[in-house]
């Protein structure tokens, strides 16, 4: 996997894609991601675990990027939320800020999406740390594709899990650095 400015063309030996979706819908909270990981052309599995709950409270981050930096980075925030229990934001700011100022850091290759009950954000390795606009966000290779495609469905029936689950299914016929193995976590938004 990779940043989401590398491409297959230009960097053949790395490793590409992802693609990660939260969506907020009727008292929940949804992120789902995808479990392909490639290397250059070559997939190398098809069942990696890009999403879980990050420390003791209820906090759910996905990750595209190298996966040994996105497990840094699952253990920067845990750090974080330790410090700023029941802060997401707080926390996710001064990861960011780690993030741009700390040299082994600043190499890192990632971007997250995190989630606790009442707010959804983006990290990215140049600091920012980002809010979405309405319900949805999404990142890596096929992340737009899974974005347009939620957008889409949020005036629909469909619940927050049945929407992200249909735009990453979506995702995974357009990105072929996606498939459609998913690891789809879920919090109440109503409880909080």
């Amino acid at each position: 996997m990779s940043s989401p400015s590398s491409s297959p063309e230009t960097a053949p030996s790395t490793w590409h894609g992802t693609t990660i979706l939260t969506v907020r819908k009727g008292g929940k909270v949804v992120v789902a991601g995808d479990g392909q990981v490639s290397l250059g052309q070559t997939i190398i599995k098809g069942t990696a675990k890009k999403v879980r709950r990050v420390g003791a409270g209820p906090v759910i981050a996905g990750f595209a990027g190298s996966t040994a930096d996105a497990f840094t980075l699952f253990e920067r925030l845990e750090t974080k939320l330790e410090r700023f229990p029941d802060q997401l934001k707080r926390a996710c700011v001064e990861l960011a800020k780690d993030w741009r100022t700390d040299r082994y850091l600043r190499r890192l290759e990632a971007m997250m999406i995190v989630a606790d009950p009442n707010e959804s954000l983006v990290l990215t390795g140049t600091g920012d740390v980002l809010e979405p606009d309405d319900a949805v966000m999404g990142i890596g290779s096929g992340g737009m594709y899974a974005l347009a495609a939620a957008k889409a469905l949020l005036d629909s029936d469909l619940d927050a899990e049945q929407i992200a689950r249909k735009a990453m299914a979506i995702a995974a016929q357009i990105c072929v650095y996606t498939n459609d193995s998913l690891t789809v976590e879920t919090l109440d938004t109503t409880a909080s």
